[in-house]
């Protein structure tokens, strides 16, 4: 099995018309927290996150074939710019995907799907990609769009079911079916692959900070909703603080020197990062409701989804970086069991006194980190004193 013998350029960034296509996403994203926000409940949960996968996967696999190819060559912007055109009236169809729109969305949704292979082809003509490990998981994407429109076509308990079926056979294409031949799938250019999963964070970090200006569009403006807003606000900052400060970093530096990149990527990237997308949204949906019943009690779905979506991210930034670096962030583990702690006790608490507990919470998880961090930088610098060529 081979790959390319000049290899695309590891530390190229992201090109404009990828940001072009994300915004696209963005789109997506509002469309899938409108989709929970309308129907907060356990099942509105699991159909929300069902069509979240599809999104993401739709995303990320584009991030691999894009990384693939040379930032300006025709066929990508081609393939994006048509894509680009399916994913929007897919997320055009997002709020009734369960509905009469069911067909719309999964025939755009599979053409999106299809571009993507017919990209991932066209790298491996060119001696970027493996056409044997793209052979590979294209057969479960097939298997995967073919139940996807028969679902749509079904409806009912029947669609969910084929739906989720397309998913997972989807998602198991690159995890378990073609895992060795994933091995030799391309030469990662880690830059510029690190750089795309981290602004879909920050995508999903400014849906939660939408959401807050929705919830607060049509309150009447006092001190309880300034301290709502602000609080919402922190509690974002602290997420945004949790991934980019030192660790995307730290990640970027792993996945460049890792012996086997492309599974890492596969499993840090392209799966893990998936828990903290839904995260974030699930949050973005707690913590719009909060700020909008600012000064009232929140009900039990309103609360879990603030403080579970919270808990969830952190928990998947641990499993990210147990992956990543094999080390366990139980600081995270410990907020996140204390977050789920606010939920049980803080029914008859008004929404913006749990936004300060969530707050605060968080703010004591930075603070230990911080200290931490300088603290293992202090223990190390005698070390490398005495490692240096002048000591």
């Amino acid at each position: 099995m081979s790959v390319a013998a000049e290899p695309i350029a590891e530390e190229r960034r992201t090109s404009p018309v990828e940001l072009l296509w994300d915004l696209v996403f963005v789109f997506a994203v509002t469309q899938v927290t409108a989709l929970l926000a309308s129907d907060l409940t356990w099942a509105g949960l699991g159909r929300s996150m069902l069509v979240l996968a599809l999104v993401w996967w739709a995303w990320s696999a584009f991030v691999w074939a894009a990384n693939a190819q040379d930032t300006g060559a025709p066929v990508l912007r081609l393939v994006l710019l048509l894509a680009m055109v399916l994913a929007f009236v897919a997320g055009l169809t997002l709020p009734h995907a369960y509905g009469d729109d069911a067909p719309v969305f999964a025939i755009a949704y599979a053409g999106v799907r299809f571009l993507h292979l017919a990209l991932y082809a066209d790298a491996s003509r060119r001696g970027n990609a493996s056409w044997a490990a793209i052979a590979g998981f294209a057969i479960t994407v097939v298997i995967g769009m073919a139940l996807l429109v028969a679902g749509a076509i079904a409806g009912g308990t029947a669609q969910i079911v084929l739906w989720t079926a397309a998913a997972a056979i989807d998602y198991a294409g690159p995890a378990w079916l073609t895992r060795e031949r994933l091995r030799g799938l391309q030469h990662v250019a880690v830059a510029h692959f690190a750089e795309r999963y981290s602004l879909f964070i920050i995508i999903c970090l400014g849906e939660s900070i939408v959401a807050i200006g929705v919830g607060a569009g049509e309150e009447a403006f006092d001190a309880q909703l300034v301290a709502g807003v602000t609080l919402g606000l922190l509690i974002t900052v602290a997420l945004w603080r949790t991934y980019f400060d030192r660790f995307a970093t730290v990640a970027e530096e792993r996945l460049r020197t890792h012996h086997d990149p492309v599974l890492a990527a596969a499993d840090a990237y392209s799966y893990l990062h998936l828990v903290l997308v839904a995260g974030i949204i699930v949050f973005a949906v707690g913590v719009k409701l909060a700020v909008h019943d600012v000064g009232e009690h929140l009900g039990d779905a309103q609360r879990l989804a603030l403080c579970g979506g919270v808990a969830l991210y952190l928990v998947g930034h641990v499993a990210f970086r147990l992956r990543m670096v094999g080390s366990v962030g139980w600081e995270k583990l410990v907020t996140a069991a204390a977050l789920l702690a606010l939920y049980a006790i803080g029914a008859d608490w008004p929404a913006w006194t749990l936004e300060g507990a969530v707050t605060v919470l968080l703010g004591a998880m930075c603070a230990f980190e911080t200290v931490s961090a300088r603290r293992a930088v202090a223990a190390a610098a005698p070390v490398d004193a005495l490692s240096s060529p002048g000591a």
